[in-house]
Order: structure tokens, then sequence, then C-alpha cells
């Protein structure tokens, strides 16, 4: 279960198109979690490996030794 405040702006968006497609709100809140999701994971899960990278946490490869890699 999740329950979020919204702007009025935009909840009032959501109600009318809700409204106009017969659909509810929460379809269309579920819709658009689903839909971005994956980025915001990227975005910040990313942000998390970066810092690991730059206090030398995590092993880094060159592309050259990447592409060596695959060559094996």
């Amino acid at each position: 279960m999740l329950s979020i405040r919204l702007p009025p702006d935009i909840e009032s968006r959501l109600d009318d198109l809700a409204r106009a497609t017969g659909r509810t709100k929460s379809h269309y809140a579920r819709q658009a979690i689903l839909e971005t999701l994956a980025d915001m994971e990227d975005a910040y899960l990313g942000d998390r490996v970066l810092e690991r990278i730059r206090q030398g946490e995590e092993t880094v490869l060159t592309a050259d030794d990447m592409w060596c890699d695959l060559d094996d």
C-alpha cells in the first residue's frame, strides 16, 4: 500500500485524466512509477557506484581491457 500527496494542480490533472478515460488515479500512478522506476534506479544507484569508484572501492576496466576480456 502506498499513499502519496500531490500538489493540487497535479491532483487535478490526474482527476481529469481518470474521469476522461474511465480509469482510476491509481492506475495512472502505477503506470508512471513502472515507466520511470528503472531510470530512477539507474540514476540514484549509479551515483553510489560512482562514489565508490572515486573512493577506489570499485574495480574499473578500460575499454581496451574490456574488449580483450571479451576476446578471450
